[in-house]
């Protein structure tokens, strides 16, 4: 072991100590985030150091008349998932089609005009789209509809897939097309198992834009009734400023679901990442 840290270079150890501290910098929000929530009223804000643990922030959230009650943050939940489950499913199976369409289909005509439109549209941001959208789609305004429609086509996820099978032989589709394989069965049995690791990350993504989704959300559906996480969080922000506990006990509710999915998936999201990086 001596012998190893004797061969290392100094800047090398340089380089370590700086990304091990540029990491604690980056996840010194949600430990900050996570503390906050669950110390006493009294020192919210005014402490870094556990101390005083109590969970009144979180009592408070869901059985104060003030920041509502627990049906209501459970409907907000409810209406989160409902919007983002089959956001993420329709974004998936559209990258997985197009992008192997787009790379080992060879009769698929109009293959570079679809991939310019799908580049110019990524230049666009999306706030410059949101009142369009809006005028388009009022007639859906209060409706899981609304919400869903918009965000379920996600561009990136399209180039993610056509990159990933860029990679991939052709050789094995070929062959399971001479052994009678049809197109579905190619996608089910060879596409979806080995675009594994890009699937975890499209997964992982596309679910958490569409979480933090908020001004589309709002929008297009101000009603109590189809109040996500975000908008119901944005909304109760006035009632609970002068208590900001258990805006924090908000934030790491409404962060919960992201870090149980990573946590679920990280081998996966670790072999895409190998790949993007390639």
């Amino acid at each position: 072991m001596k012998k190893i840290l004797k061969q290392r270079r100094p800047i090398d150890i340089f380089l370590d100590i700086l990304t091990l501290l540029l990491i604690l910098v980056s996840l010194f929000p949600l430990y900050y985030m996570i503390l906050q929530s669950v110390v006493d009223w009294t020192t919210v804000d005014k402490t870094i150091i556990p101390k005083n643990l109590s969970l009144a922030s979180y009592d408070y959230l869901f059985h104060s008349t003030n920041s509502g009650d627990t049906m209501m943050w459970l409907r907000a939940l409810g209406n989160s998932l409902l919007v983002c489950i089959p956001v993420t499913l329709v974004a998936l199976s559209v990258g997985l089609l197009v992008g192997y369409a787009m790379t080992k289909l060879k009769h698929f005509n109009g293959k570079r005009i679809i991939f310019n439109l799908l580049l110019f549209e990524m230049f666009f941001p999306k706030i410059m789209l949101l009142v369009p959208k809006y005028m388009i789609l009022k007639d859906l305004a209060n409706t899981y509809a609304g919400m869903i429609i918009p965000t379920m086509i996600s561009t990136w996820a399209i180039f993610m897939y056509i990159n990933y099978f860029e990679t991939l032989p052709n050789e094995v589709f070929e062959a399971a097309r001479v052994d009678g394989a049809n197109t579905f069965r190619i996608l089910y049995h060879i596409a979806m198992p080995a675009t594994l690791p890009i699937t975890t990350i499209v997964f992982l993504t596309t679910f958490m834009q569409r979480w933090n989704e908020l001004m589309w959300d709002m929008l297009i559906a101000p009603s109590t009734r189809f109040q996500t996480l975000n908008v119901l969080i944005s909304t109760r922000f006035n009632m609970m400023a002068q208590h900001p506990g258990p805006l924090y006990a908000a934030s790491v509710i409404l962060t919960l679901p992201i870090v149980i999915l990573f946590l679920c998936f990280s081998r996966n999201f670790r072999e895409g990442i190998h790949f993007m990086l390639k």
